[in-house]
């Protein structure tokens, strides 16, 4: 390439999921301390760290030719960017980030209508004074710094919109949910010029291409196993698999080795029926990518 493309790599709470997931796709970013410059083995690419709430700001104006970032910060700064890839992860889980409106238990409050003339506090400014401004909904957004579910429980908003997986932070602050607002996913996008450029497009194509892969084999395992001749159809049809499963016969015998691709999570009641209907030498392995 004639210049590197200039990567940001969200700081904070997604950095170290985005740092291992950039391994399993095959780049090894190295963080060094407080630097804001990650060393990456790739002489293509050239890394920043960036807060994920202004990542899409400086790809928009080309500080910036690609980033990771959430959709939410994306729609909180009204960014004109290209979306390349959907990359659902956080720094706990593979579930996309919900935005949700929540208001103190005991508040008698159970529609967004009931927040007339109430204060909101959250860090999606922007975002929730459109939501409630396209309901016709008069409400006071206050920006909150963190801490925001003891914004209710300390007197100072009514309600919060705040970002969660699974409700349970919100539930311990003694906070009900009354609505959800959004589903946010981590995005790859890309400046509009650096996507114009063919040397660029191709580099953010091919990571695109690959933390994709390697999100998709989280989910997966390989199994490998040795069936006997007389039991083998019984067995691969118990197989779950992306196409079919690979079969090759083992030497001199009437035997043969299957391998397969299944969901991990099924792993714990197949290999059990695999063992009762016959299969021997059961064997499990983890995966980078699924292409």
């Amino acid at each position: 390439m004639k210049q590197p493309l200039k990567l940001g790599i969200p700081k904070g709470s997604l950095q170290e999921a985005t740092v291992r997931l950039f391994a399993k796709a095959g780049w090894r970013i190295n963080v060094n301390g407080r630097s804001y410059f990650p060393e990456i083995d790739d002489v293509d690419i050239e890394c920043s760290l960036c807060r994920a709430q202004e990542m899409s700001l400086y790809v928009e104006n080309g500080t910036l030719d690609a980033g990771i970032t959430g959709r939410d910060w994306i729609l909180e700064n009204s960014s004109d960017v290209h979306y390349v890839e959907e990359l659902i992860y956080s720094k706990v889980s593979s579930r996309p980030a919900r935005w949700v409106l929540a208001v103190d238990k005991e508040s008698g409050i159970e529609t967004e209508a009931d927040l007339a003339g109430k204060r909101v506090a959250t860090e999606m400014v922007n975002f929730t004074k459109r939501y409630f401004a396209e309901r016709d909904i008069p409400v006071a957004v206050q920006f909150s710094w963190g801490a925001t579910e003891a914004k209710v429980v300390n007197g100072l908003a009514d309600a919060i919109v705040e970002v969660t997986e699974t409700g349970s932070t919100i539930r311990a602050h003694g906070l009900k949910i009354i609505k959800e607002l959004m589903q946010s996913t981590t995005q790859l996008i890309a400046n509009h010029a650096a996507w114009r450029d063919d040397e660029k497009r191709a580099k953010i194509s091919q990571i695109a291409l690959l933390l994709k892969a390697a999100l998709v084999a989280e989910k997966l395992v390989g199994l490998k196993m040795n069936v006997p001749k007389i039991k083998f159809q019984d067995i691969v049809d118990t197989l779950p698999s992306l196409n079919a499963p690979t079969v090759a016969p083992l030497y001199n015998s009437d035997w043969f080795a299957v391998e397969t691709i299944v969901e991990e999570s099924k792993v714990r009641d197949l290999v059990p029926l695999l063992i009762a209907r016959g299969a021997e030498g059961i064997i499990e392995y983890s995966l980078n990518k699924v292409i």
